[in-house]
């Protein structure tokens, strides 16, 4: 078997030290399984709004980025010298779409910061978006709503 490399797009970013690699191996698409290198995730797959017993590739990526944004919202309360209230929390919606005959993702962030003003949920808000890595992939690629509740 032969392996050809496809280069990265014109203008996008390098990353000077890489700090972790994900690795999975997924086959059978949709309605497939993907399992990563170390075994930690061993799941069965499932077509969105079907009866599969599996997860799908929206909701985990809901996933992934609902973590990741909690993480980036933790180390702009940390700069901030803010304690993040009991309950903070992140829900998110990927929403699998169709435009023109062509598939498209589109999702919101509603984010929960229990007690904290306004100006300052909004702070700490607008600084995770810009630190948090899903959001600078998915920037100007996707439609992003961010919600937050007080």
């Amino acid at each position: 078997m032969e392996t050809i490399q496809i280069t990265q797009a014109a203008g996008t970013i390098t990353i000077d030290k890489v700090l972790y690699t994900g690795k999975t191996h997924t086959s059978g698409g949709r309605d497939g399984a993907s399992r990563s290198s170390d075994g930690n995730l061993d799941i069965q797959l499932s077509s969105p709004g079907s009866h599969g017993a599996g997860t799908n590739p929206e909701q985990l990526f809901a996933a992934g980025w609902s973590a990741c944004f909690i993480g980036a919202i933790g180390i702009a309360a940390a700069k901030k010298k803010i304690t993040l209230p009991e309950g903070t929390a992140v829900d998110a919606e990927v929403d699998l779409g169709l435009t023109k005959a062509e598939y498209f993702l589109q999702a919101r962030l509603n984010v929960s910061l229990p007690g904290l003003d306004e100006e300052t949920a909004r702070a700490l808000i607008e600084s995770a978006h810009q630190t948090c890595p899903y959001s600078k992939a998915t920037r100007g690629n996707i439609g992003v709503t961010i919600n937050v509740s007080i």
